[in-house]
C-alpha cells in the first residue's frame, strides 16, 4: 500500500477524490438543510393560513360548534384566555408542542359568557360587533399529533383573536411535515448513491488524465536510466511537443545533458593535454639523468634545472585549475592593483624586453595570490611575443578597476582572440614549448578575472601589437 501511494499519479487521484469528496458531503449537507429550512417554513406557512381561516370564523362569532374543524390534514385546537381547551379536531386523539395536551374541550368552558348588548327599545338586542384577529406574527413551534389513529410530525402555528361574546382566544392550528421528511430522505438517498459512483468517475478520470500527463515524464525517466546505463551523454531525452511544464523539464534535462556532455569532454581533452605536457619535460629529465648516472661527465644540469622549472609550474597551473573549478572563491580582502603591480614587476629579473608602468592608485576585492598570477600570466605572455617593450597601467573607470598589459609585438589575429583564452592553446605552433608555455596561463587569467566578477579582453594596442584588458569591480562597488 506504501509502495502504491508513492506514485504521483496515485497521490493525484486520492488527493483529487478527497478533496471532492468533502465538497459533495458539504454541498449534500448544504442542500439537506436548505430543503429542510425551505419545507418547514413552507408547512409553517401552511399552519398559520389553518390558524387564521378559523380565527376568522371566532372573529365573525361563529359558535364552537359549528366551526369547520373537520381537515385532518390541519389538527387545530382552540383555547381561551384561561388556557382552558374550547374546540378541537374530532379526530384528535394525541397532541405535543402547542403547550396544551389537553384533545377534548373542557364541559362548561364551550359555553361563551352572555353579552350585555343594548336593547334598542323594541324589545331586540343589537348584534354583538365582530372580533379581531391579531396581526402579530403567529407564534411557531414543532411537535406531533395523532389523528385518527395516524400520528406525525407537525408544524403548529398560534394566532390570537379577540372576540366579544368569547374573550380573548388562542387558536392552535398545525401542518404536517410528512412532506419535509421524505422530500429530505430521498435527496438524502439519492445522494448516498450518487455520490459514490460521481467519486468513481471523479477517480478514474483524474487517474487517466495523470497518467496521460506523466507518461513523457516517464518517457524522460526511462530515457535517462538508459543514458545512465550506457554512459552515452550524446543521447537526448524526448521533448513533447506540449508547451507545456514538462516540455520545458525536457529542454532543461537536454540542456543540462549538453552542458554536462560539454564539461566531460572537456575534462578529458584537459586530462589529455596535460597528460602530453607533462610528458615531454619528464621524458627530458629521465633522460637527462639517465645519461647523467652512465657518463656523469655529459649531465646537463641546466637543461635538468630548466625541465624541473618547467613541471613545478605546470603542476602549480593545474593545480590552480582544479581550485578554480571546484569553485574556489577569491575572498574578500583589498588589493590595490598598482601597488600589487610594483611589487610583483620589480622582482622579475630574466624579462628579455623592458617594462613600462603607468599605475593609478585603484582598490579592488578579491585575492592577492590569485590577481597576482592573472598580473604574472600577462606580463610572461607579453614579455614572449614584445619587440621591445612591455606596457603595464592600471586606472578606475566608473565602479571598475582596470588593469592593462600591452606588447609591440605582432598582435592577436582578430579570428583568434576568443581562443587564446582556452586551455592549451598556442597560436605560433612552429615555436617551442619552452618559449611559449603549456598555454595555460591565458586561460587561468580569464578563469581567476571571472571569479572576480570581471573581465579579461583582448585588442589591438594603439601602438600595434596586443593590449590585454582585465576588468574587475572596484572595492565597496
Amino acid at each position: 500500500m506504501k509502495r502504491f501511494f508513492s506514485s504521483v499519479r496515485a497521490r493525484a487521484t486520492l488527493g483529487a477524490s478527497v478533496v471532492v469528496a468533502i465538497a459533495l458531503v458539504a454541498a449534500g449537507a448544504a442542500v439537506l438543510l436548505s430543503l429542510r429550512a425551505s419545507l418547514t417554513d413552507q408547512a409553517g406557512g401552511q399552519a398559520e393560513s389553518a390558524a387564521r381561516g378559523v380565527a376568522s370564523q371566532l372573529a365573525g362569532n361563529t359558535a364552537y360548534g359549528d366551526l369547520d374543524l373537520d381537515d385532518e390534514e390541519h389538527p387545530v385546537q382552540v383555547v381561551d384566555g384561561k388556557g382552558r381547551l374550547v374546540a378541537a379536531t374530532e379526530d384528535l386523539e394525541r397532541i405535543s408542542g402547542t403547550g396544551v395536551d389537553a384533545v377534548k374541550p373542557e364541559r362548561g368552558a364551550t359555553t361563551p359568557p352572555k353579552s350585555d348588548g343594548d336593547d334598542d327599545g323594541d324589545g331586540e338586542r343589537e348584534a354583538p360587533e365582530m372580533g379581531e384577529v391579531s396581526d402579530d406574527e403567529p407564534r411557531l413551534t414543532s411537535g406531533s399529533a395523532t389523528v385518527d389513529g395516524e400520528t406525525e410530525d407537525y408544524r403548529f402555528a398560534a394566532v390570537d383573536v379577540n372576540t366579544e361574546t368569547k374573550g380573548d382566544l388562542t387558536v392552535h392550528a398545525g401542518a404536517s411535515l410528512a412532506t419535509r421528511e421524505n422530500a429530505v430522505s430521498t435527496a438524502l438517498t439519492s445522494m448516498l448513491i450518487g455520490f459514490p459512483v460521481l467519486l468513481a468517475v471523479i477517480a478514474g478520470v483524474t487517474w487517466l488524465v495523470t497518467r496521460r500527463a506523466l507518461r513523457p515524464v516517464d518517457a524522460i525517466r526511462s530515457e535517462m536510466a538508459e543514458i545512465t546505463a550506457s554512459e552515452d551523454l550524446a543521447r537526448r531525452v524526448p521533448e513533447p511537443d506540449t508547451h507545456d511544464e514538462i516540455a520545458r523539464l525536457a529542454t532543461t534535462t537536454n540542456e543540462t545533458l549538453a552542458a554536462l556532455q560539454t564539461s566531460v569532454e572537456r575534462q578529458r581533452r584537459f586530462v589529455a593535454d596535460a597528460s602530453h605536457e607533462l610528458r615531454s619535460p619528464i621524458a627530458s629529465l629521465r633522460t637527462q639523468l639517465e645519461v647523467g648516472a652512465a657518463h656523469p661527465e655529459l649531465l646537463d644540469v641546466h637543461g635538468a634545472v630548466e625541465d624541473t622549472v618547467r613541471l613545478q609550474e605546470l603542476a602549480a597551473d593545474l593545480l590552480l585549475l582544479a581550485r578554480l573549478d571546484a569553485g574556489e572563491k577569491p575572498g574578500e580582502g583589498h588589493v590595490d592593483l598598482a601597488a600589487l603591480a610594483r611589487e610583483e614587476l620589480s622582482q622579475r629579473t630574466r624579462d628579455r624586453a623592458d617594462v613600462r608602468m603607468d599605475l593609478k592608485n585603484a582598490e579592488v576585492a578579491g585575492s592577492r595570490s590569485q590577481l597576482a598570477r592573472v598580473l604574472g600570466n600577462l606580463v610572461n605572455n607579453a614579455q614572449r611575443h614584445a619587440s621591445s617593450h612591455v606596457t603595464v597601467a592600471t586606472r578606475s573607470d566608473g565602479g571598475w578597476v582596470v588593469l592593462e598589459v600591452a606588447d609591440d609585438g605582432d598582435g592577436v589575429p582578430q579570428g583568434e582572440r576568443d581562443r587564446i583564452f582556452e586551455r592549451f592553446v598556442r597560436l605560433d605552433d612552429a615555436r617551442t614549448r619552452d618559449d611559449g608555455g603549456a598555454g595555460l596561463g591565458l586561460a587561468i587569467a580569464r578563469d581567476v578575472a571571472a571569479r572576480h566578477g570581471g573581465t579579461l579582453t583582448v585588442r589591438e594596442a594603439p601602438g600595434g601589437g596586443a593590449l590585454f584588458e582585465l576588468r574587475v569591480p572596484a572595492a565597496g562597488r
